[in-house]
């Protein structure tokens, strides 16, 4: 009987104003209390996933930044982390402000404390970004943005078109290959921008859920992952079942085992529902 289960968050468990249904609350309930296994991974934060997603009691690890953070939300306690060097992180800067390109700088501090690091936003993006997060504690300004040895880096990113972030992306992929993780996506809420994110090598969806795995103690091959966008493909490699909502990427589908309705129709629950109707 399928018992462990992985998904991910925007455009998959969440519907497309971010919101969770009340059928979606109490079938995740229901299947915790039937001792199913059931978490998310995500690119979001700690303080972000848990705004869209607190009406779910999550009890086991959850997988953030893409895989560069591991968080226990129960103990509220950091669990593991993969940062950035401190040099490379930035000199990605430095070379995004050569081409009037400043990024987000996601990190933690030395208490584990979250931050977004930024200089005085000034791109539609960053703006309709840090507006989707009003009164969001984390965001800090400065004059200068620069990493520290207070912060260890989990991502920076770059929001921005396509025609702006693709040379990017291919100098830093030449540049640093074999020694940073990039997601390169279409975002899902800032009409034609792409999210530009680079961390640490081991901070993505697959070394994300191996990592998931030995701390709930299964196989990755034991896990079924829900999945939408191309920063899923790394869950996917490893996982045993691979499902697709109805709305993913035409890469997603192709890779998974099966196509469920969109998140806009409770697909990720319905199918977990699915299963939890075959226990005692």
């Amino acid at each position: 009987m399928d018992r462990f289960f992985l998904t991910d968050l925007d455009g998959t468990l969440l519907k497309d104003d971010t919101s969770i249904s009340e059928n979606t609350i109490e079938i995740f309930k229901n299947a915790f209390e039937k001792g199913l296994i059931i978490s998310y991974s995500t690119a979001r934060s700690y303080i972000s996933s848990k705004l869209a997603t607190h009406q779910i009691p999550w009890k086991y690890p959850i997988i953030l930044y893409n895989g560069a953070l591991i968080f226990d939300p129960v103990e509220k306690v950091v669990i593991e982390g993969f940062w950035l060097n401190r040099e490379i992180a930035n000199s990605i800067i430095e070379v995004g402000k050569r081409q009037d390109l400043t990024p987000l700088l996601f990190c933690l501090d030395k208490q584990n404390n979250e931050h977004v690091l930024h200089e005085r936003l000034k791109k539609r993006g960053d703006i309709e970004f840090y507006n989707s997060r009003k009164n969001d504690p984390r965001f800090k300004e400065l004059e200068e943005l620069i990493c520290t040895e207070d912060y260890r880096t989990l991502i920076i990113t770059y929001i921005g078109f396509y025609d702006e972030l693709e040379p990017l992306r291919q100098y830093f992929e030449m540049k640093y290959k074999g020694r940073i993780h990039i997601h390169f996506m279409k975002d899902n809420y800032i009409e034609e921008h792409y999210f530009l994110e680079i961390t640490n090598i081991k901070a993505n969806k697959e070394d994300g859920l191996i990592a998931w795995c030995k701390l709930v103690g299964c196989k990755p091959s034991e896990v079924t992952v829900f999945g939408d966008n191309l920063n899923d493909l790394g869950m996917f490699s490893k996982a045993g079942k691979k499902v697709a909502v109805l709305n993913a990427d035409p890469v997603i589908k192709e890779k998974s085992d099966k196509v469920i309705p969109s998140n806009e129709e409770d697909g990720v629950a319905n199918y977990i529902n699915n299963i939890a109707k075959k226990l005692l």
